[in-house]
């Protein structure tokens, strides 16, 4: 009996300082009324050099810290549900979650990411639901683009997201509807001035050195998220090294009539035997995206999240953190990744089984990882070119939006060796 006692004991003295009062930040559906801006401040709890413990699967992901007066305060301004329980009280919730018959684990994070967006200086005529929700959340971010990345100077940063990307050179594939607008019209300029600026003659050339550039960064130990058509235009580019797969109104000249055969999916993150687009007229790249295949509508349109086991799964069980296991749907140029291009080695963490297709995927490459998440806005259905930007405050507790939030978190937590 005092053996076990003593093995407990040691147990909960790695997870947390005795005799200690608590901050305690509840992420369940009832108990929270701003989801999002709590990870804002667990980011200032790790700025602070303040050690948080999230909570896999309890509470629905719940975060607590040491009790700090600072922190009490900063959950008082932004709106944060809080509670400071005793050092008793959260011994019992460490209790519950090291047991080995709940799904749960404790995850260290200890120091703050250092956060990168790639997007374009010029104001293009839509939002980005990523740093929408850094800015909501109140997490520091920078944001770099083709000179920054093609400078080195992504090793300054952990965490990067690509902005709504083409990184096959196509200008987004909005030449049909709006080659005659004043702001494709700019962007076509100055990403072909870019482009000679570093020494290459076509933007698909460029873009493909500055997707080599973030491989080289993800296979490093970065950390990479993507949203909508910066995930499949990523891989595809990756695929066509050294293939011209853009037609005459993108490049000056017509695709390489071979390009398909000339594809390398070995070079690919998360997809592989795509079949591209080759219209200069259609609004799509690839047969990945699942858009132009689906039945549902907006009130019928949800995905599912994957429950992982927390002790032996640890990365995906923090990725899927959420309130509740079903999120709405949403769309973009990249809605979904239809379930036969996908590699084998990538992790499923949300789907929609009705459509037969995934929302949501993950997977490692090199010492790094990378997140896809498929649609352009989770709280905008359908969200078209000139749409106002949406407003978070009017949706704190937002599923789909803690889904980008957890990936934000991820790269704080301290590593621990995968079980077997």
């Amino acid at each position: 009996m005092k053996k076990s006692v003593f093995v407990f004991l040691c147990l909960l003295a790695g997870h947390l300082p005795l005799f200690a009062a608590k901050l305690y930040i509840p992420m369940n559906a009832d108990d929270q009324s701003n989801h999002l801006k709590a990870y804002g401040i667990a980011f200032v709890a790790l700025q602070s050099s303040v050690t948080v413990d999230w909570l896999l699967n309890y509470d629905g992901g719940a975060f607590a810290m040491d009790q700090n007066e600072a922190i009490e305060r900063l959950c008082k301004v932004r709106g944060v549900d809080y509670k400071v329980i005793p050092d008793g009280q959260y011994l019992g919730i460490v209790n519950k979650i090291v047991d080995p018959n709940f799904n749960g684990d404790i995850i260290k994070l200890e120091k703050p990411p250092r956060i990168a967006v790639y997007t374009p200086t010029s104001k293009l005529p839509w939002d980005d639901a990523v740093t929408m929700a850094l800015t909501y959340a109140e997490i520091p971010y920078d944001k770099v683009y083709d000179d920054e990345l093609m400078g080195d100077k992504l090793n300054q940063y952990d965490w990067l997201h690509l902005h709504h990307e083409d990184f096959t050179g196509q200008f987004g594939k909005f030449w049909a509807n709006y080659r005659m607008a004043n702001w494709y019209i700019e962007d076509v300029k100055t990403q072909e001035a870019s482009a000679h600026k570093h020494g290459f003659k076509k933007v698909s050339q460029l873009k493909l050195a500055v997707a080599q550039k973030i491989r080289d960064f993800v296979a490093g130990g970065g950390y990479l998220f993507a949203m909508c058509s910066a995930t499949d235009s990523y891989d595809i580019a990756l695929s066509a090294e050294g293939v011209d797969i853009c037609e005459q109104p993108f490049d000056g000249d017509p695709m390489d009539p071979n390009a398909q055969q000339k594809l390398n999916y070995d070079h690919c993150f998360a997809f592989k035997d795509f079949i591209l687009e080759r219209s200069p007229t259609r609004y799509e790249y690839s047969s990945i995206d699942n858009t132009d295949y689906r039945q549902a509508r907006p009130d019928n349109d949800y995905f599912s999240l994957f429950t992982f086991s927390a002790k032996f799964d640890p990365v995906p069980s923090m990725l899927t953190q959420n309130h509740t296991t079903t999120v709405k749907g949403f769309v973009g140029q990249t809605t979904a990744f239809r379930k036969e291009f996908i590699k084998s080695n990538v992790i499923v963490m949300g789907e929609n089984k009705a459509e037969n297709e995934v929302r949501y995927l993950h997977g490692e490459y090199g010492k790094g990882t990378f997140t896809f998440y498929g649609g352009h806005d989770p709280e905008d259905y359908q969200h078209a070119i000139g749409d106002p930007p949406t407003d978070l405050s009017l949706h704190p507790k937002s599923p789909g939006y803690r889904l980008i939030l957890n990936n934000v978190l991820f790269p704080a937590a301290k590593k621990k060796p995968r079980k077997t």
